[in-house]
């Protein structure tokens, strides 16, 4: 496969939050309004200003603690993008797929698109909507940085080796090696979507313990009408480009 791809080993994570600090320093974007909502986590979610969220979930077992699920989320860079099947059918423009990283970018034409019908068609619940600019917005796998030879700012901020970064192909032989090392102590361990994204997270446990939205479900969210025609047309995409 070509083009590029991140490998986030969830066993390594800290929730140090060093990532989601870089995401907003790189790209300039404004600190969120927040305030105690009974969570370490904050922001709450992800927004228009905010493209990259470590997500805490505290996992119980009855009313005693078992343990933490850190989740760094961010857009996936779909192998073959809903986001961008559906914008296609209003602006041909608006997302565009980079052939040579092959990240996906959200351009000023997304004005042009009907939000939700964008979002209901992304598995993992991604993009935001800027309500006086009607624009969209979302990760960009830092593709300025990464066209000029340099690690996405995530990455390169990571103080763990959580998150590696590099040739798709190189990446997903690390995931699988990874992920057969820690089978072996973690049994239920798993990679999340690997041949369909470009963002392969390794989860302990059951991804949908991490957070809802881990790996795709074909009901979470519900596609909407164009989101499942879309989705139908993809695999003859896939032969006749």
């Amino acid at each position: 496969m070509q083009g590029k791809s991140f490998f986030v080993d969830l066993t390594k994570c800290t929730a140090c939050r060093g990532c989601q600090v870089a995401c907003k320093q790189w790209k300039k974007l404004p600190a969120e309004e927040t305030r105690n909502w009974g969570s370490f986590q904050n922001p709450k979610d992800l927004s228009f200003i905010t493209y990259k969220l470590v997500r805490m979930t505290e996992a119980m077992d009855g009313d005693k603690f078992k343990q933490w699920y850190f989740f760094p989320d961010q857009c996936r860079h779909c192998i073959y993008p809903p986001c961008k099947m559906v914008g296609d059918m209003f602006d041909e423009q608006a997302i565009l797929h980079d052939e040579e990283t092959g990240a996906v970018l959200f351009t000023e034409a997304t004005k042009n698109l009907d939000f939700e019908e964008i979002r209901m068609s992304c598995p993992y619940d991604i993009p935001r909507w800027d309500e006086a600019s009607n624009l969209q917005s979302k990760c960009d796998m830092c593709n300025d940085r990464v066209q000029n030879g340099m690690l996405p700012a995530c990455v390169l901020s990571c103080p763990t080796g959580t998150m590696q970064f590099g040739d798709s192909d190189e990446i997903l032989e690390i995931a699988k090696k990874r992920l057969e090392e820690v089978k072996k102590y973690k049994p239920n361990a798993a990679l999340t979507d690997p041949n369909d994204v470009r963002v392969i997270f390794l989860t302990s446990d059951n991804p949908r313990e991490y957070f809802r939205y881990a790996v795709a479900s074909a009901d979470i969210p519900k596609l909407s009408r164009k989101a499942a025609l879309a989705k139908a047309i993809a695999p003859a995409r896939q032969v006749f480009g």
